[in-house]
């Protein structure tokens, strides 16, 4: 059997679209303007991205792979609402693994590398000044992207993607255990650990980073937080 170059083009247009729309529902849920255990409707998703129910179940399923998406039969789909049990586990996971990729980053980074990450804590830190709910998400965006650009230093991948679902997973957990105003990672406890991994005191890192996770940790409390529609979550 033939397949035709349209139908192959056509394949990759919706699996691209697919990867688009995956991407837009996920920003949103990590930067939590989609609250845990908001229902997102395949028709809704369908009818405000214009496309058809098959494409949006195929992006749910996505996000149900990575964790974010929980679906349930006849019911729907909808944002991963982590059981108290679960967000210990996430910071357990975080734990064992972040220790080994800042070690590994210790190695590894040039002084190109440091400069973009204090370029990275200068923004984080321009997003902590200012106020509104924008800002808010923005400040704990660039928190979890800290983390990620040491991730992306320590050479490994896997590790890589771990601390991508990760960080996504905390996010999840942060929005429903949080404390409002307070910082999800603490920005002056970056800069430490930055300082650690200039001069390459691994050790110093490592350590800074197991206190860090568990400041984080520790601002969780079991007051559920609100979130915004599924249209206004998407248009903002």
């Amino acid at each position: 059997m033939n397949i035709a170059p349209k139908d192959i083009a056509t394949d990759q247009n919706q699996e691209d679209r697919a990867q688009a729309i995956r991407d837009a529902l996920r920003d949103a849920i990590v930067d939590r303007r989609l609250a845990p255990g908001a229902k997102l409707s395949e028709s809704e998703v369908g009818s405000l991205f214009d496309v058809s129910r098959t494409v949006v179940r195929t992006v749910l399923q996505m996000l149900a792979y990575e964790g974010l998406v929980r679906i349930e039969r006849n019911r729907g789909a909808f944002v991963s609402n982590p059981s108290p049990e679960e967000a210990q586990q996430v910071f357990a996971s975080r734990r064992l693994i972040e220790p080994g990729i800042v070690r590994a980053a210790a190695a590894r980074l040039s002084p190109a590398d440091i400069a973009a990450l204090r370029l990275h804590l200068q923004q984080e830190a321009h997003f902590m000044n200012k106020r509104g709910p924008a800002a808010r998400r923005a400040e704990i965006k660039a928190s979890g992207d800290f983390h990620l650009m040491i991730a992306a230093h320590a050479g490994n991948a896997i590790l890589e993607k771990f601390m991508d679902e990760l960080v996504a997973r905390s996010s999840l957990v942060i929005a429903l255990y949080g404390r409002s105003g307070v910082s999800s990672c603490g920005h002056n406890e970056h800069d430490a650990i930055l300082d650690a991994l200039e001069t390459g005191d691994a050790d110093t890192a490592c350590r800074l980073m197991l206190h860090h996770i568990d400041h984080i940790e520790a601002d969780l409390d079991l007051r559920v937080q609100g979130g915004l529609t599924l249209k206004d979550a998407l248009t903002l």
